[in-house]
């Protein structure tokens, strides 16, 4: 990784060196002046966000090479990036983890471990949140969170505002963790690469990024209290599934049934018993032991029940004798409460279901509708107008206008979102936001993303075709599927990528790079190295005020190795300088999308990003200068 360190020599000397091997007058001036004109215009359109920043990149790519600087193949050469490939199979991994509900867990893990405290809270958020970002995208980090901080700040009584701001900064930090933890970090690393150096290792970036986690913590802590005190704008909540336990009548109704081994109903199929028929009762799920964790099954025709069992089963008739039921078959109850669905809502899920008057189960029962066969889903209350049907629901026909309250998997309850003529889909708990699809295979997903890891850290196999690996794996073990990979890329910004990259070669190719690292030594003149270090930070933290982080390293990584070989200097300190500022956009709501998402939950003004991001980026700015050469020696 290391260049071959050489002595820096003095900013004059340099400036002479620059005019005496390459006069002024030599540059092309008409080329460049054409390339700056697009650059000043893609700035303008970035900083006013018309059109879109995708829609901008796509025009550059089509513009530049009517300059004649370069051509339609070089102005197409960031498609065939690796980097790019790699960024696209990140977002693969990163919503891998949100499917299998690992990164929900780690939610979990935060609400029950910092109660009421606010600074125990901000301090495991941002710990946790950095930890995440650093293998999957920021933004994906940030989106996730964004719900559970909301719950949390509820419960509480916390201002949404003032766990919002901890929320982006921690997000955006998680960038100078790990090589992928960022798009910055994988463009500088490609053009380090690209000008013939080792590029950074898997690790590089985390000398800097714990330091600056801990002082944003210690930061935020304190800058909390500047944000506004105020509340954000509560949405209107849905039901939780107690309220339609309580609603429907079924807490009274529900019972738990754990089957002996010796039970004479071991070993049997649900549709040879026919409980519905002989014993008026239908089982709504099966808990089975598994490994590791109870498993809920939901039940089928050709299930067969197992010693240990213990159903769920909702009472349908009148005169159902639970006692007696239970003796016969060798049965113990169990306790059941009403809170019983909601603990399991990651496994079994309701949905309410209106009966249009176009129906064509109008008339029958919930049995002569064979409504779990066609929808694989169990009626278990029923509404007639705002009444509920306490008892006999699957015997009661239905009518038009009726609500049904139906159990099931979240797949099944999914589905039938996209019926219309017999049954509309009326509403869902609030915990349906929270399910993930495949939950139970949480462990698969870290085992791939850990593999994935080490086969990056210790450079067995390319960085990219290391992440590809674990997108297959990934695939291959259904902890996420075609569609909702190709549906997780942020395309947007592989655009923006792809578009912004040939600015890099066309600035090169007419000595724009060599003029903006001319001017930046002219200003620094008789400069230490560690003052151009800090002014490399802060022209690519000013930069990042007005376009995207991204761009921003597209377009300062090639200026700052300039700067490095003009000064003699290694080129990783100055490289890594700049990817630390690109993810130092803590300044204003329009720097990252980390930043855009949580002005709304956050109740944030403009202001209050200057407030709290400009001192803190100044923080950044001292800390990188001091850390960067101790390090990355020039």
């Amino acid at each position: 990784m290391r260049a071959a360190r050489r002595p820096c020599g003095s900013v004059v000397g340099v400036l002479e060196h620059l005019g005496n091997s390459r006069p002024m007058m030599e540059l092309t001036m008409s080329p460049l002046l054409m390339v700056l004109a697009l650059l000043g215009a893609a700035v303008v359109m970035f900083a006013l966000n018309r059109p879109r920043m995708d829609v901008v990149a796509v025009t550059m790519m089509v513009a530049l090479p009517m300059t004649g600087v370069i051509s339609m193949s070089e102005a197409l050469v960031g498609l065939s990036d690796p980097n790019i490939v790699l960024i696209a199979a990140l977002f693969v991994i990163g919503e891998a983890l949100v499917r299998t509900g690992v990164a929900q867990r780690l939610g979990d893990w935060l609400t029950a471990r910092a109660g009421a405290s606010e600074a125990k809270l901000i301090f495991l958020l941002m710990v946790i949140v950095a930890g995440v970002g650093s293998f999957m995208s920021s933004t994906g980090v940030v989106a996730i969170f964004i719900p559970i901080v909301l719950r949390i700040a509820r419960k509480a009584h916390i201002p949404a505002g003032r766990l919002m701001m901890p929320l982006s900064v921690a997000a955006l930090i998680s960038g100078m963790m790990t090589l992928v933890a960022t798009a910055p970090n994988l463009v500088v690393h490609s053009e380090l690469m690209r000008q013939g150096h080792a590029g950074f290792g898997f690790f590089s970036f985390t000398p800097f990024g714990v330091p600056i986690l801990v002082l944003a913590v210690l930061y935020m802590l304190v800058a909390r209290r500047m944000l506004a005190p105020g509340p954000a704008p509560e949405l209107p909540e849905r039901a939780a599934l107690a309220n339609w336990v309580q609603d429907y009548k079924l807490a009274g109704r529900e019972h738990r049934l754990r089957l002996r081994p010796g039970s004479a109903l071991v070993g049997k199929r649900l549709d040879a018993l026919d409980l519905r028929a002989s014993a008026g009762i239908n089982i709504v799920a099966i808990e089975r032991g598994a490994r590791f964790r109870r498993a809920l099954i939901h039940p089928r025709a050709e299930t067969v029940l197992q010693g240990g069992d213990i159903m769920l089963i909702d009472q349908r008739s009148a005169g159902f004798d639970l006692e007696d039921f239970a003796r016969a078959h060798d049965l113990v109850e169990t306790p059941v409460s009403g809170t019983w669905f909601t603990d399991t809502a990651q496994e079994i899920g309701m949905a309410q279901i209106i009966v249009p008057p176009t129906s064509r189960l109008i008339g029958k029962t919930v049995t002569q509708a064979r409504f779990r066969s066609t929808y694989d889903l169990s009626v278990i209350g029923m509404k007639h107008g705002t009444k509920p049907v306490p008892e006999g629901v699957i015997d009661e026909p239905l009518r038009p206008g009726d609500t049904l309250l139906a159990v099931g998997p979240w797949r099944a309850i999914r589905k039938l979102a996209d019926e219309r003529r017999d049954l509309v889909l009326l509403d869902l708990p609030a915990e349906s936001d929270e399910a993930v699809p495949a939950r139970h295979r949480a462990p698969l997903a870290v085992g791939v993303l850990a593999l994935v890891v080490v086969l990056m850290v210790w450079g067995i196999v390319p960085n990219v075709q290391a992440a590809l690996f674990g997108c297959l794996l990934l695939g291959l073990f259904r902890c996420i599927d075609m569609a909702g990979a190709y549906r997780s890329i942020h395309w947007q910004s592989l655009i923006l990528i792809v578009g912004m990259l040939p600015f890099s070669l066309a600035l090169q190719r007419t000595g724009g790079v060599e003029i903006a690292a001319q001017a930046l030594l002219g200003a620094l003149d008789g400069a230490s190295p560690r003052l151009v270090l800090a002014a490399i930070f802060a022209v690519t933290g000013i930069l990042g005020l007005f376009i995207s982080n991204t761009a921003t390293a597209v377009l300062m990584a090639p200026v700052a190795l300039a700067v490095a070989s003009a000064l003699d200097a290694s080129p990783y300190p100055f490289a890594m300088t700049v990817a630390l500022a690109a993810s130092a956009a803590f300044m204003t709501p329009v720097s990252s999308p980390v930043n855009t998402l949580v002005v709304g939950p956050g109740n944030y003004r403009f202001i209050d990003f200057l407030r709290v991001g400009v001192p803190f980026a100044l923080i950044c700015l001292a800390t990188s200068v001091l850390l960067v050469p101790l390090v990355l020696p020039f």
